[in-house]
């Protein structure tokens, strides 16, 4: 077998810093090209316009990904306050709702309570944005997802359905709040309704609060940007969003820095059915295809990162595979970011990979049964 052969046929998850301007799909494609391979995917999407971790699944690395993908993440975002948009973010038609802008908590009111105002321009303090956050956006709330967003309604993505001009009405869900942070606040200028930006355009006064969101999956970052503008009566929509985690994939870990993959995006010019040429963003890697393989994680870092780990002898792996259960009072090496429960009782109603501590080798994923057995519910070969 030829050294790219056997290049093409390994395991596991690369970390990509996605850069702004292409999909998530569009990092994919790149990947499944460097890789040579087809089955390669990602875990959890981030829009065109988001930035940050990614992290991608190949070979058999994408059966994680389904459980990668329910774990916390974290956020750092700006949201202007101000103006509200469409989309919820910068990609939507942006409208004035009302010019705003920051004053410290002296000035905000007059001696009798009364507060100041400049025109139609509201006067907020960080004091007033930080205790609506605290109030109504952190713990567990009930979040309404933006309607150009990708849930689905009848089968159909919501942004679908919003860009043939239909009316979006979602649900709320239940989501949970970890952190709601404001790492920074100051008064700025935009252009009024979204016109045209030239030295015509009349400008207001808005509000840019940079942010870092510690959240569980299923949450919208843009859906929390309109919430703290509508609570506070300015309007409000995200400007920048970058994902800064994914469970226990963290650009500021010093362990995983190093192994992070970079990217860019690329135009691409293409004539469509129609004959119509067309530019296009395309991702393109910073690292040339002969280094993924010192940059990936292997499956057996990869489930490490991913769920509590139990070691098993080789006769044990030899049962998983053929679909026998365990005995659960095998040892759980636990992570702090898994759905499993590690106790006395084991693994509680979660799940664990279990691995060759001699070779590294993970045999497959399993959960319990009762309280004494394991079965396995994915296994990989030998």
């Amino acid at each position: 077998m030829s050294k790219k052969s056997n290049k093409t046929e390994h395991s596991g998850l690369v970390v990509v810093d996605k850069p702004l301007g292409v999909t998530s799909h569009d990092v994919v494609a790149a990947m499944r090209g460097a890789l040579h391979m087809r089955r390669v995917g990602h875990a959890g999407t981030l829009d065109p316009q988001a930035s940050g971790v990614l992290v991608i699944g190949f070979g058999y690395g994408t059966r994680l990904l389904n459980y990668i993908v329910d774990h916390t993440k974290s956020y750092e975002a700006t949201i202007r306050l101000g103006q509200a948009s469409t989309t919820d973010d910068s990609e939507g038609e942006v409208r004035t709702v009302a010019p705003s802008v920051l004053v410290d908590e002296e000035l905000q009111s007059t001696p009798d309570g009364e507060r100041k105002k400049n025109g139609n321009v509201r006067m907020l303090t960080l004091q007033e944005i930080e205790q609506v956050i605290s109030d109504h956006l952190t713990g567990d709330i009930q979040q309404v997802p933006s309607s150009y967003s990708a849930v689905r309604v009848n089968g159909r993505h919501a942004y679908e359905l919003a860009r043939q001009g239909k009316d979006v009405e979602l649900d709320a869900r239940p989501v949970t709040i970890n952190e709601f942070t404001v790492l920074h606040v100051h008064n700025a200028v935009a252009v009024a309704n979204g016109g045209d930006p030239g030295n015509s355009a009349r400008t207001i006064p808005v509000i840019d609060v940079d942010v870092r969101v510690g959240c569980s999956t299923g949450t919208y970052i843009r859906s929390l940007g309109r919430d703290l503008g509508r609570l506070l009566g300015v309007g409000g929509y995200l400007t920048k969003l970058r994902r800064t985690r994914v469970g226990q994939f963290d650009l500021e870990d010093s362990q995983l820095a190093c192994r992070v993959v970079t990217a860019h995006a690329e135009p691409r010019a293409f004539t469509n059915r129609d004959g119509v040429t067309m530019t296009l963003n395309r991702a393109v890697l910073d690292i040339e295809a002969e280094e993924l393989a010192d940059r990936s994680l292997t499956m057996f870092e990869a489930v490490q990162r991913t769920m509590p780990v139990i070691a098993v002898s080789d006769e044990d792996a030899s049962d998983l595979r053929f679909g026998c259960r365990l005995p659960i009072s095998l040892p759980v090496e636990a992570n702090s970011d898994s759905s499993i429960e590690v106790g006395e009782e084991g693994v509680g109603d979660g799940i664990a990979a279990a691995y060759q501590p001699q070779t590294g080798e993970v045999v497959g994923i399993v959960q319990s049964v009762g309280a004494h057995e394991l079965k396995p519910v994915v296994v990989f070969p030998g």
